[in-house]
């Protein structure tokens, strides 16, 4: 997953297409990751489950803040990953506010009064809760 935030810092669209699965692959822009119009600003991991050596698949909930055309944005994902071949592959990706797999996550505890982790400011339970 680190990975390939690094490579959408770098805008390395070859790895990127080569982490993807090749089912997704069809849709991917390769000369709109390789364009300056974003800076990517951040990531912090929210949670992961599984995706250890052992494993064949993963999750990571993930929050990553970029610059479009000047303009802030945060992107609060939540990605499943499949280990193929030895590689693991970006399979796809829902936002907590779709109802999605964030109750795999069990690890995260928000509390209501809590700051969003989405990164809005707001309180969890006015936000994503």
């Amino acid at each position: 997953m680190r990975a390939r935030y690094s490579a959408f810092v770098c805008r390395d669209a070859d790895y990127l297409l080569a982490t993807l699965a090749p089912e997704k692959a069809s849709g991917f822009d390769q000369d709109q990751i390789r364009s300056d119009r974003c800076e990517w600003t951040g990531l912090e991991i929210i949670a992961t489950d599984k995706g250890g050596i052992l494993d064949q698949n993963g999750i990571v909930e993930f929050v990553a803040r970029f610059r479009d055309r000047g303009t802030d944005h945060v992107l609060h994902e939540i990605s499943r990953f499949e280990r193929r071949n030895g590689n693991w592959l970006y399979i796809d990706g829902k936002f907590p506010e779709q109802g999605n797999l964030k109750t795999v996550l069990n690890s995260v505890n928000i509390g209501r009064n809590d700051p969003c982790p989405c990164g809005s400011g707001k309180k969890y339970k006015k936000c994503c809760g």
